[in-house]
């Protein structure tokens, strides 16, 4: 039986969960969080390098975050469709790891299957707290699900002072040099011009907005909750 998780963090392809909140996963992996990533696609339809070279790239930007987890569904990378079988491999990875949070990527944004990755995991984590959906595995009721920016960003609801983790997700970034650093028989793409310096200003601008030095934003369908304003 698999170890149960704090937070279980879904992306359609390894890096999007660095991207949107590598620090975030740094910052609670370093009080002691059980925090596993979860890939739906090997990514096998990047302009860069191979499958075998992300899988690398993948563990060690997790081993860098301190991940205690991290697995990938191999999932049809273009092909994260709406289907039932789809659905059903997401939601009894869920019931696999039982976390308390699940975050996934924000429903809008430039990549086809960052929005796709967003409504899949929405449909499992509802899913998965149904007794009579996969009756063969128990049911688990996730607590919060948050969703985290990728490529376009919007308002956030919430926002984690990153400050002093920032410079692991620099790291972390880094070890994607399939993806983010320019080489012998690499092709020009967003990503290897400086993608990673407007990651960073844009994490550098949302934190100005409460004058910390990093910050990483967040969004949550459900009404956050207080006991009391002071």
């Amino acid at each position: 039986m698999s170890e149960s998780l704090d937070i279980l963090i879904f992306g359609a392809h390894a890096d999007d969960a660095e991207i949107g909140m590598g620090a975030t996963i740094a910052k609670h992996t370093k009080r002691g969080l059980k925090v596993g990533l979860c890939d739906l696609t090997y990514a096998e339809m990047s302009s860069n390098g191979t499958v075998e070279t992300r899988i690398e790239e993948a563990e060690l930007a997790a081993s860098i975050l301190g991940v205690k987890v991290r697995t990938n569904l191999g999932l049809p990378d273009r092909g994260l469709f709406a289907t039932q079988a789809n659905i059903e491999r997401i939601t009894q990875e869920i019931r696999k790891f039982k976390p308390r949070i699940v975050f996934a990527p924000y429903w809008q944004d430039r990549h086809p299957d960052h929005v796709a990755c967003s409504g899949l995991v929405q449909e499992a984590v509802f899913n998965a707290k149904l007794r009579k959906y996969l009756p063969d595995s128990e049911p688990v009721n996730v607590e919060q699900m948050y969703f985290y920016f990728i490529n376009d960003v919007y308002e956030a609801d919430l926002m984690v002072d990153v400050t002093d983790c920032y410079d692991e997700k620099i790291t972390a970034l880094s070890a994607y040099r399939s993806q983010f650093i320019t080489g012998q028989g690499t092709v020009a793409t967003p990503l290897n011009q400086g993608y990673i310096e407007r990651v960073e200003a844009r994490d550098r601008i949302l934190g100005q907005k409460r004058l910390l030095t990093y910050a990483e934003g967040f969004v949550s369908k459900l009404p956050l909750v207080v006991d009391r304003f002071v």
